[in-house]
């Protein structure tokens, strides 16, 4: 007994030993400690003009895919072209199903394979807020206002389409999705126009126009476009990431710059079970909204395993440095720890969208009459695909999930599987980096999940290095801003913006 007691402490002992030398061991990204602020930001009034200009046209998409006002759409373009001349002079101009706007600045060298920059003219509605009529005016370019548009949500601080400049913001509907970004690559690649700086390789610039419903008639149409034209792009760079704010990623003692080296995928399915109907005063003893609560208890309790991606793996080196020893341990140790560490990251909703397919049960449907029993009720159950699964994986699931029941299923919206995995160790990758080192030199850069859904996925059809990064450094507050009220961008953020883009365009292939 004595002996085996013996035997089981040296092995104990003996994993302790292990354990921790791959603790202090892994290979930890190295975390940039010094304190230096890195490129200043300069302030350039003409340029936030320019922004605050372009917040002011309430581009809105919304409803059915593509069917919405397109009038402020023709604005906007308008608005660009008197804006930017010096762009419209010395770049090849398209525009793709009207609304879409492709730019190409000529490199030196026809050879090498462009890179591309993304954005998106259209926003999300300001919000269902009410709405208090205000006299503010929204012009265009000839300064001429635009037709009734100048009612502002009572919940702004700033009307959603006043364009306000006001303690150190940029405040408006799209100034963070998606005009920011789209008003710095235009700021970027005028500047190196003006400063008369000729690439070795072409760059583009691409703007869809509804993105915010799936932009199937932008992005999906101008990718097309590339594709019809041989054109294979070095790089992608679209929206996804962004620079996390110390501490606002619960564990990481860093600022985190997120960069999107995947998206996950998408499958929304209706799920019609079916049952007795007829009075409550009689009711059966399985009735359809019982037997459709116990299959959305099962999708619920037993959702689609986690699991460690490379990527993720690959986030959490980056990451692991700046975390907890007790996280470090987990991490470098998962040959013997990845049970406990998958148990505790599924346990947190940011950190679980990471590690799986998620389960979202969305809207339901049964009865229109309290003592009425419904003979079918309809749910929705939304999933967000992990790269390594795929929709007929998620399809298997549903079937085990509904198995034993009369069910009829339907997929609804869009169906996509999880985009591929860019690459890390491109050139591509490696400007992103630096550009971020330049900016905000003490922020840890790592690949990332991007979970929510881009247009950059339709470019996968003319380019493999797809990065989804914008390089602004955001808190909590103003990331629940997006798609919600007082959505701004602070002009430091701005300047920096245009910086980091006119950085990797200059950079690119020196």
């Amino acid at each position: 007994m004595k002996k085996l007691l013996f035997i089981v402490l040296s092995v104990v002992v003996i994993l302790i030993i292990i354990v921790l030398i791959k603790t202090f061991t892994y290979p930890f990204k190295k975390i940039n400690s010094k304190t230096s602020e890195g490129w200043k930001a300069v302030k350039n009034d003409s340029a936030i003009q320019r922004l605050s200009g372009g917040l002011k046209i309430p581009t809105i998409s919304s409803g059915e895919l593509g069917k919405f006002d397109y009038s402020t759409f023709d604005t906007i373009k308008e608005y660009l072209k008197a804006s930017y001349p010096l762009i419209y002079e010395n770049t090849e101009f398209t525009e793709v199903n009207k609304y879409g706007l492709v730019f190409k600045l000529k490199g030196s060298n026809s050879t090498l394979n462009p890179i591309l920059f993304l954005s998106h003219t259209d926003v999300v509605p300001p919000g269902d807020a009410d709405i208090k009529d205000k006299s503010e005016n929204i012009f265009r370019p000839d300064d001429k206002p635009l037709p009734a548009v100048s009612k502002v949500a009572e919940d702004w601080d700033y009307g959603p389409f006043s364009g306000a400049v006001a303690n150190g913001r940029i405040y408006g509907r799209g100034a963070i999705d998606m005009k920011g970004m789209l008003f710095s690559l235009m700021e970027s690649l005028n500047n190196l126009i003006k400063n008369k700086h000729v690439p070795q390789r072409d760059i583009y610039l691409a703007f869809g126009f509804d993105e915010e419903v799936g932009g199937q008639h932008g992005a999906a149409k101008i990718a097309e476009y590339f594709k019809n034209k041989n054109i294979k792009f070095d790089a992608v760079y679209d929206e996804g990431g962004l620079i996390l704010e110390k501490r606002s990623v619960a564990g990481i003692d860093s600022d985190v710059a997120v960069i999107g080296c995947a998206e996950k995928g998408f499958l929304s399915v209706k799920i019609k079970v079916k049952g007795l109907g007829g009075h409550a005063s009689m009711p059966p003893t399985e009735s359809a909204i019982g037997k459709a609560a116990i299959i959305m208890q099962r999708l619920e309790h037993d959702q689609m395993k986690p699991m460690i991606t490379p990527l993720i793996n690959e986030f959490f080196t980056n990451i692991g440095g700046s975390m907890s020893f007790v996280n470090r341990m987990g991490i470098s140790n998962q040959w013997l720890l990845k049970p406990v560490l998958l148990a505790q990251l599924t346990k947190n909703n940011s950190t679980n969208a990471l590690v799986r397919t998620t389960t979202a049960l969305t809207m339901m449907k049964g009865s229109d009459a309290p003592n009425v029993l419904s003979p079918e009720v309809e749910f929705v159950v939304n999933f967000r695909l992990l790269p390594g699964n795929t929709v007929n994986d998620v399809k298997a699931h549903i079937a085990s999930a509904t198995k034993g029941f009369d069910v009829e299923l339907e997929e609804i919206d869009s169906v996509k599987e999880a985009s591929a995995v860019s690459p890390t160790n491109t050139k591509a990758f490696q400007l992103i980096e630096a550009a971020i080192k330049e900016i905000h030199p003490t922020a840890i850069a790592t690949p990332y999940l991007t979970v929510g859904a881009t247009d950059a996925y339709k470019y996968q059809i003319v380019s493999k290095n797809i990065y989804r990064f914008m390089p602004i450094k955001i808190n909590d507050a103003e990331k629940q801003s997006i798609h919600s009220t007082n959505e701004y961008l602070s002009i430091e953020n701005y300047m920096k913006m245009i910086h980091y883009f006119e950085y990797i365009m200059i950079h690119y292939d020196k």
